[in-house]
């Protein structure tokens, strides 16, 4: 059973809420460990697998605390699940546990995605995997779509939210405006106008047990661990291209609030159109094989790192570039959530910032609608034009380039999820098997 909650004193350091011989080193390391290999099907059922363990079956944490704790990674940039788990290590043992957390929730999946990316750089042209990934590509339309339904139920509950939805869609889709203003917008929005009956008597109640120069200098280190190394990557390198990387994961990382998929909507269309580091085949691919391995879907970034490295440089570049950028997406999710924990009761209790998280959820919904309609066109239609008229950007298919064999598959996959409730890895399996014997019959 949960015991109570403790807290460290004012200006002194996390005091473990739970008795020594409920999480032990050994322990911990074990159920961490675990949660980490059996981490699949995205940031929903992670989160239930880490309630399952670490409420339910350990009592490590209470569900107040729980449910606390997620609502504030939720307000964070980055994934909440990943961020979840550090959080609850942290918790038990202080900053080395969250770093204990943390990493045995990533490498595991970094591992894999290392292997499959390579696998893919390498042999990526060889018709049997193009025709595997066409089913899989697919797949992963449909996965988006769910998540898009998903997200709509949870974010979408007033008639507000609905309206920042459409405008964040227009604003992104047909405008072109930056993922940071969106989401910047919707943030003051949200402050500015929130709902009189979310007000809480607790705002003024709950005190902040840290000191202000303990949290500084947590971010100051933090910012240095961060961004020291990527600020010598050219000098120290002579390749231009860790460098650049690094800082567009580091910028992502600040600004992509709403988990994998607004990452995704945010890093896609500029990886390919803006840098054309990937095209959108490749692009697609890399989130079908983060979908397929354990741990954060925001381990898609790593894919891109290393594709793009290696078509510059080869194998040790590639590797290069795929830990560049677990370093600048995964980095920061450590900074913000030692700096913020100890702040995760007073949070929870202010309004405004639960309205500024609310309009931003339902403005993520307008982006990630524009992933599923972006992916949807390069995927169905072998060719799509980008055409600027004035202020708006369109994206216009060449109908003759249709690709049959997608909707069709699309519509199985479809039945698969929605229909039959068959698992995302086995759905995943049945698509790319579909996608071989598609290609090779007609």
């Amino acid at each position: 059973m949960p015991t109570p909650e403790t807290s460290a004193r004012p200006g002194a350091g996390p005091v473990p809420p739970y008795p020594e011989t409920t999480a032990t080193w050994h322990r911990l390391l074990t159920v961490f460990g675990s949660i980490g290999l059996l981490s699949f099907g995205g940031p929903a059922a992670q989160i239930a697998l880490m309630h399952r363990k670490l409420v339910e079956e350990t009592g490590w944490l209470s569900e107040k605390s729980y449910a606390n704790a997620l609502g504030f990674c939720m307000l964070l940039p980055g994934p909440e699940a990943m961020q979840l788990a550090t959080y609850c290590g942290w918790k038990l043992r202080g900053i080395s546990g969250g770093l204990a957390a943390g990493l045995l929730f990533v490498v595991p999946g970094a591992i894999a995605i290392f292997a499959l990316a390579a696998t893919y750089a390498a042999y990526g042209n060889v018709p049997l995997i193009d025709q595997l990934f066409l089913g899989i590509k697919a797949a992963v339309l449909i996965v988006v779509l769910e998540a898009l339904l998903r997200l709509s139920k949870r974010a979408l509950t007033r008639r507000r939210h609905w309206v920042i939805a459409a405008l964040a869609f227009v604003a992104i889709f047909f405008l072109s405006l930056p993922f940071p203003m969106i989401v910047l917008a919707a943030a003051l929005y949200g402050m500015a106008f929130r709902p009189k009956r979310s007000v809480s008597a607790r705002e003024d109640a709950v005190q902040i047990r840290t000191s202000s120069i303990r949290t500084l200098l947590l971010v100051a280190v933090g910012l240095l661990v961060w961004l020291g190394p990527l600020a010598v990557l050219d000098w120290g390198t002579g390749q231009p291209i860790l460098g650049d990387l690094g800082w567009f994961f580091s910028k992502l990382a600040v600004v992509t609030f709403g988990g994998a998929y607004a990452v995704l909507a945010y890093m896609a269309q500029d990886v390919v159109t803006l840098h054309g580091w990937l095209s959108a085949g490749q692009m697609m691919d890399g989130l079908g094989l983060a979908e397929t391995t354990p741990g954060p879907l925001i381990l898609v970034t790593q894919f891109v790192g290393f594709v793009a490295a290696y078509q510059q440089g080869g194998s040790l570049l590639g590797l290069a570039g795929g830990l560049v950028a677990l370093w600048a997406t995964f980095i920061p999710c450590f900074l913000w959530i030692f700096a913020g924990s100890p702040y995760i009761d007073w949070i929870s209790a202010q309004p405004r910032l639960q309205s500024a998280l609310y309009a931003i959820t339902a403005a993520v919904v307008g982006v990630v609608l524009n992933l599923s309609v972006w992916f949807g066109l390069h995927v169905l239609f072998q060719t799509v034009t980008m055409e600027r008229q004035g202020l708006l950007t369109l994206w216009v298919p060449d109908l003759a380039s249709l690709d049959w064999r997608v909707p069709v598959l699309a519509a199985g996959c479809a039945l698969l999820l929605f229909r039959y409730h068959v698992s995302l890895i086995g759905t995943l399996a049945a698509a790319a098997l579909c996608g071989v014997i598609l290609s090779q019959a007609w």
